[in-house]
């Protein structure tokens, strides 16, 4: 909503979201190799700087350079975290001899993550109501400042000796695509999958075309992070079933077709059963991996994912929400064969 109340058209916001993604597709596995070879515990300190950095920059720069320049620093946490964060936990859990339980918790973090969007609509609705955007921002900060300070406590388990030679780009890619044949298709999985979730970034712009007041958007969508909470929780504790993905793009699209307020329920639902989906497919990549390159071979499905992003966002210019519902459907037939 702030790149759109600032002018910029939904082309030009594709565009920052794209170099979003180019940011992560470049620094992706070399981040992921920097948590194998040093210290997750780390990156994840840096992860919360850089984007608290990149928020900075919207607030101060409303402008598209200045979304651009905060899109990268955005880009550059992003990738310090992914791959570090579930490294961290599965290895933690098996310092223990508890790393079947990491479905559980994955599950667990997951819902909380979304849950906690709910507070943070209602806080963002007071915040703009007394300050706009700019004072949503600096809280943003804030708070991003705040879980690097929290990642500092965070216990990292000792891990054995690295190889001296340091891995470069092309390196630590060929690592992770050297996996097995069935870590390729988790990979595979995780990163059609996992993709799906850059149209997260387009939900209030649905709910304003849906006829949805800007002041009311957060309250209005309030209801999509509880659902994806339910599916993300269930999926911790349900087997998978092939049909969930391609039932959730049939959702996607009927509330596309429909574009009005109500259908906000459809998209809640839609999200729900995605999140179920994405649960079962990260967990089963964390078991499959059996290097000590586990925060590599994350990354490798994360810069995955970043190139099907593009494919989102183009499609949200092409065709809008009906147009993704579509993909959904074709990644949700992919997935299902592949079980």
């Amino acid at each position: 909503m702030l790149f759109a109340d600032s002018g910029l058209s939904d082309a030009s916001i594709s565009v920052l979201l794209a170099i979003w993604s180019l940011t992560s597709v470049v620094f992706e596995v070399p981040s992921g190799a920097l948590a194998d070879r040093f210290s997750r515990r780390s990156c994840l300190v840096a992860s919360g700087v850089l984007q608290a950095l990149g928020h900075a920059a919207w607030v101060l720069f409303p402008s598209f350079w200045g979304f651009a320049a905060g899109f990268v620093l955005w880009g550059l946490g992003g990738t310090l975290q992914s791959g570090s964060f579930e490294a961290l936990v599965y290895d933690g859990l098996a310092a223990n001899g508890d790393e079947d339980q990491y479905g559980r918790l994955n599950a667990r973090v997951d819902t909380i993550e979304l849950i906690s969007q709910v507070p943070v609509a209602v806080v963002a609705t007071v915040l703009f109501s007394h300050g706009g955007y700019e004072l949503a921002g600096w809280v943003s900060v804030a708070v991003l400042l705040a879980s690097s300070v929290i990642a500092l406590r965070f216990p990292e388990p000792e891990r054995g000796d690295e190889d001296d030679d340091e891995l470069g780009y092309l390196a630590t890619l060929k690592t992770g695509l050297r996996a097995s044949i069935p870590i390729r298709r988790a990979v595979l999985a995780v990163a059609l999958v996992y993709a799906i979730d850059a149209f997260e970034e387009y939900f209030t712009l649905l709910a304003q075309d849906w006829h949805v007041p800007t002041v009311w958007v957060p309250m209005a969508t309030i209801g999509v992070p509880l659902m994806g909470a339910a599916g993300a929780s269930l999926g911790g504790r349900l087997p998978f079933r092939g049909w969930v993905l391609f039932a959730s793009g049939v959702l996607l699209i009927a509330a596309a077709w429909l574009a009005v307020p109500a259908a906000i329920v459809l998209l809640g639902l839609f999200y729900g059963l995605y999140r179920f989906v994405l649960v079962h497919v990260e967990t089963e990549l964390q078991h499959r991996i059996e290097s000590d390159a586990r925060a590599t071979v994350t990354s490798v499905a994360a810069i995955g994912s970043e190139f099907v992003a593009f494919a989102i966002y183009g499609l949200w210019v092409l065709g809008s929400a009906v147009a993704i519902g579509v993909m959904v459907l074709v990644v949700a037939l992919v997935i299902w064969r592949r079980q």
